[in-house]
């Protein structure tokens, strides 16, 4: 389910325009916007038109604690009116242009378009880049997208069990510069807490029968298959414990090593029930995933840009198995594999279904925070190898993308989710002054 977002909306008009034709069209709009789900707004009801009014809504709208603002020219207004709105709200601005209705004895109606570029103008020259415009009937939904990402990462309480994964030094982030680019507030945990997270025999049976209904386990033992129903088990039940909307965790060496069997398989089982689990102790590709769950992504997960065909001209996006199982492909043997640890890291094990796919990641560097994304699309393959992944043929060319990983320093996760998200996070990265490396 998409992320809820609150929304205050606002029509302004001047009268020696055709602003009853603007009041018309504005409440038609109102009803339009109602058909939008996981959306509640706080609309203005009259047309906006003296800076009175303006201060009146302003008050009002801020009361209302709005993540975003849609300012429709109903027709052309005063300059004052958007600033007074923006004086008291602190939030993202959609600047909305009404088509230009048929003249009327040869004078102009709306001239709504004007009216949107004196507000951006206004709104730039004062320092905002916080806005977005668009002209026509309806809203771009893709701005909407974007609030909802900025409200999804404000609203998330996110945890790391343990650390990052030995060595991976580039998975680490600047805290506070997070808090305020995001609003990220990140909790710390133990492994031990959740190796001692208490569970019930029936919670342990649930995952097990569930994981014997979506793997073949023949290549693992008993004992194998039920550690990894209790961790499935003991994972969910820290996360509903704690409230976390996402985990990060320090999936080796100690996973293995202590509890007796890896994350990953359980892990795979979860992401498919919709918890957001980072590998590796990757906070930002957890936040990554956060964002794209926020606007529809279904289960996305942590993949590494591995093995690369230049001639090909394709990619395996692959992870040792942690991709959510729901993601099979339906021809393959979906499997449970022991491959590493000494007999103790079990993974799934299967190629994922093919379809158009967008990759993410949030990634800070030097004290900037940047939005990396591509698209592509997955590709039939047969099962070759170890672990969950996907032949990917990217919109841009193998060697562009490699290149621009490498040359950028992007961190070697990105969040893979089925779908094109690309829009949304280009409109919210715009929104945070980040840099977009594509």
């Amino acid at each position: 389910m998409k992320q809820h977002v609150k929304i205050g909306v606002v029509c302004l008009a001047r009268d020696t325009y055709d602003f009853a034709a603007a009041a018309e069209i504005y409440g038609k709009i109102k009803e339009d916007l109602k058909n939008i789900e996981q959306v509640t707004y706080s609309f203005i009801d009259d047309l906006v038109i003296s800076v009175e009014d303006a201060r009146k809504a302003a008050d009002y709208l801020a009361s209302k604690n709005v993540d975003g603002l849609v300012v429709i020219s109903g027709t052309f207004h005063l300059g004052h009116l958007v600033l007074e709105l923006n004086k008291e709200i602190k939030k993202p601005i959609y600047l909305w242009g009404l088509n230009e209705l048929p003249y009327n004895g040869g004078k102009i109606r709306l001239n709504s378009v004007c009216g949107v570029n004196l507000n951006a103008s206004n709104l730039y020259k004062s320092g905002n880049r916080q806005y977005y415009a668009s002209v026509g009937d309806t809203i771009d939904e893709n701005w909407i997208n974007a609030i909802r990402i900025d409200a999804a990462l404000k609203n998330a309480y996110i945890g790391i069990a343990g650390f990052r994964a030995h060595g991976f030094f580039n998975l680490g982030i600047d805290e506070l510069n997070s808090f305020n680019e995001m609003g990220l507030i990140l909790d710390h945990f133990e492994l031990s807490e959740i190796f001692d997270t208490k569970v019930s025999e029936e919670e342990i049976n649930d995952k097990l029968t569930k994981l014997k209904n979506n793997f073949d386990s023949s290549d693992i033992n008993e004992y194998q298959l039920n550690k990894v129903a209790e961790l499935a088990a003991k994972l969910k039940k820290f996360v509903d414990t704690k409230g976390l909307t996402g985990l990060a965790i320090r999936c080796w060496p100690e996973f293995a090593a202590t509890f007796g069997v890896s994350p990953c398989a359980a892990m795979s089982l979860l992401q498919s029930e919709d918890y957001i689990l980072g590998c590796e102790g990757d906070i930002e590709g957890t936040l990554s995933m956060i964002a794209q769950r926020a606007i529809g992504g279904e289960t996305p997960f942590l993949a590494d840009l591995s093995q690369v065909d230049f001639a090909g001209n394709f990619a395996l996006m692959w992870h040792c198995g942690v991709a959510p199982c729901n993601l099979w492909d339906g021809k393959c043997v979906r499997s449970l594999d022991t491959y590493f640890a000494g007999g103790r890291g079990v993974t799934a094990g299967f190629v994922m279904k093919e379809g158009e796919v967008t990759f993410s990641r949030i990634d800070s560097a030097q004290g900037k925070i940047r939005l990396f994304m591509q698209k592509g699309k997955a590709v039939p393959m047969e099962k070759q190898l170890a672990g969950t992944y996907a032949k990917v043929i990217f919109e841009n060319s193998v060697t562009d993308v490699v290149n621009k990983v490498i040359y950028t320093g992007v961190a070697h996760h990105v969040s893979m989710v089925y779908g094109d998200y690309i829009r949304p996070f280009e409109i919210f990265a715009s929104i945070k002054g980040w840099e977009i490396i594509r």
